[in-house]
């Protein structure tokens, strides 16, 4: 059924969906990594596509930014597409000492500094994780392919532009590898609805140094953590 932020009819997604932030960036994954990739989505500019990879069915979905939109449409995959596992396939700002422009990060859990997920159990604070087999699964495939990557906690924030250096070195100090906007409402979404989910980043900026990506690169620089991702999603 469509719904209203989706025209997709029963069967046109796939049981795994990779999700970047990016709808341009989904349409790039659907031409270069799928075969026989197909438009199933454009409402409201956010492009879907399924194909198949060695065979096997697969989709791609742009998120947009932030922890509501991603709790929308992550939403509305699970329970009414009858998807069964999203990736997300973004960027990060990274955080830990050693970490270097594109590297890959394979979020373990994710720390937020919004309320979204306080509305879900009230008193109680959510501590959202990966699923196991599917985290297990991408560190192996980056073992395989040679990616340097690191897995453990992100920090999903609700504020793109802020000064908080004390907040970054905080979560820094407790062993938390970067920040993205969209995997603590992803991990909660997949909980609540009995799926499974995984977040597979590529760092492009560095929180505490001077290096960023170019725009032109944090379009074109998601091969690796893609790979990661169809390899972990296909085979778990």
């Amino acid at each position: 059924m469509a719904t209203a932020h989706n025209r997709a009819e029963p069967g046109d997604y796939a049981p795994l969906v990779l999700m970047p932030g990016d709808p341009r960036r989904a349409r790039r994954i659907a031409e270069t990594l799928f075969d026989d990739a197909r438009l199933v989505n454009e409402v409201r500019g956010m492009e879907a596509y399924t194909g198949t990879v060695g065979g096997r069915p697969i989709s791609v979905m742009g998120s947009g930014m932030g922890l509501p939109t991603m709790t929308i449409y992550a939403t509305e995959l699970f329970r009414f597409y009858g998807v069964e596992r999203i990736i997300r396939v973004g960027t990060s700002g990274g955080y830990a000492p050693g970490q270097e422009l594109g590297d890959v990060i394979i979020a373990s859990g994710a720390h937020t500094d919004s309320a979204i997920n306080e509305h879900r159990i009230p008193g109680i604070t959510l501590a959202p994780v990966a699923s196991f087999p599917l985290l297990r699964a991408a560190a192996e495939a980056a073992e395989e392919q040679g990616t340097r990557y690191r897995v453990g906690p992100v920090f999903s924030s609700d504020l793109f532009y802020a000064e908080r250096p004390q907040t970054h070195e905080g979560l820094r100090d407790h062993g938390t590898l970067g920040v993205d906007m969209e995997t603590a409402a992803l991990y909660a979404v997949a909980a609540a609805e009995g799926r499974e989910a995984l977040t597979v980043l590529t760092v492009t900026d560095q929180m505490f140094g001077a290096e960023a990506m170019s725009p032109e690169d944090r379009e074109h620089q998601f091969s690796s953590a893609a790979s990661i991702a169809i390899t972990a999603g296909l085979s778990s």
